[in-house]
């Protein structure tokens, strides 16, 4: 019978992240609660309140987190090929990973909080930044190129493509024009 392993303070920290991630992804920022955040990372709400302080850090900590997989995924694919296209086509991990999308969504949708706005669009500009540095893409191209991929995320948080997609001719047909944009 093997015993169980003692997780470290910081290892404890990062299933309470990757839990956070999950139930904000699932319920946005306003319909979570914390408590439901610690029984998925299985400690207690006092323990996850110890570690990031209010609901609000805990949901900061959910965007950078997601915002820093985004970030790289996006460098992984430059260093296969450093253009627009090899960064479109690795959209599909990000699709693979729906609860990142959501999070995301979520995050604008809470912007109009001080706090989250303010950090929601400094880490979407570093992501138009990185992609304009990766890739030597201008303005207008970086522009579509988000541009295809918030539709993408919409799409995948209606659940019209991604790994549990309804299957909806309308999707399939918009799909099918992304070409080398996705």
């Amino acid at each position: 019978m093997g015993t169980k392993m003692r997780l470290t303070a910081a290892e404890r920290g990062a299933e309470v992240l990757e839990a956070a991630v999950q139930a904000f992804g699932a319920s946005g920022y306003e319909g979570t609660k914390t408590d439901e955040i610690a029984r998925l990372a299985g400690v207690s709400q006092p323990y996850v309140i110890r570690l990031f302080g209010t609901k609000q850090q805990l949901f900061l900590a959910a965007v950078q987190s997601v915002c820093d997989r985004i970030e790289q995924i996006f460098r992984e694919a430059a260093e296969e090929s450093p253009e627009l296209r090899t960064l479109g086509h690795n959209y599909e991990r990000l699709l693979a990973e729906p609860e990142l999308l959501l999070v995301l969504l979520h995050g604008f949708s809470a912007s109009r909080d001080p706090a989250i706005g303010d950090a929601v669009r400094e880490r979407f500009g570093r992501i138009y930044s990185l992609v304009r540095e990766l890739t030597g893409a201008s303005p207008t191209e970086t522009r579509e190129f988000l541009a295809t991929g918030m539709l993408l995320t919409v799409m995948s948080a209606m659940q019209v493509i991604g790994p549990d997609a309804a299957s909806m001719p309308w999707a399939e047909e918009l799909t099918s024009t992304f070409g080398d944009a996705k």
